[in-house]
């Protein structure tokens, strides 16, 4: 895997590329170091990650359980240490959704999705970051 970040300003806004899409993604820094918001920051985009995989993997479990989703969006919210570097301390993910759905499968499908098959989920909470969720029905 492999991405591309090309330098858009004489300030810290990036578009990033990756070998496996076309998509761009504009990231660009906090005002304090020059960024014009002109993309996400580097850190909600390790935010997005986390809610995308787990998101990716709750879908396909229920799918696979017959459940009828109608909806689902994911809030993803993390917390950050005062003391630089500014890394997660904790981030909860909050699934929300719509549908004819069976709850104890939704909570079971959401155990498995997050704790088991997120890669990203993984990848952080061996970092130390604590990492909790909760299910939301609409």
């Amino acid at each position: 895997m492999k991405i591309h970040l090309q330098r858009k300003n004489d300030a810290v806004h990036f578009e990033g590329s990756s070998e496996l899409a076309d998509v761009k993604v504009n990231i660009d820094g906090s005002e304090s170091i020059g960024g014009e918001g002109k993309g996400v920051r580097p850190m909600e985009l390790v935010l997005m990650a986390l809610g995308s995989c787990s998101v990716f993997d709750l879908s396909s479990i229920l799918k696979k359980q017959r459940q009828v989703i109608e909806d689902i969006q994911v809030e993803v919210e993390g917390k950050r240490r005062e003391e630089i570097p500014n890394i997660f301390t904790h981030i909860h993910i909050t699934f929300i959704l719509k549908g004819q759905l069976d709850e104890a499968k939704v909570h079971k499908a959401a155990e498995l999705a997050v704790k088991k098959y997120c890669s990203v989920h993984d990848m952080l909470a061996a970092g130390g970051v604590e990492i909790t969720y909760s299910l939301k029905f609409v």
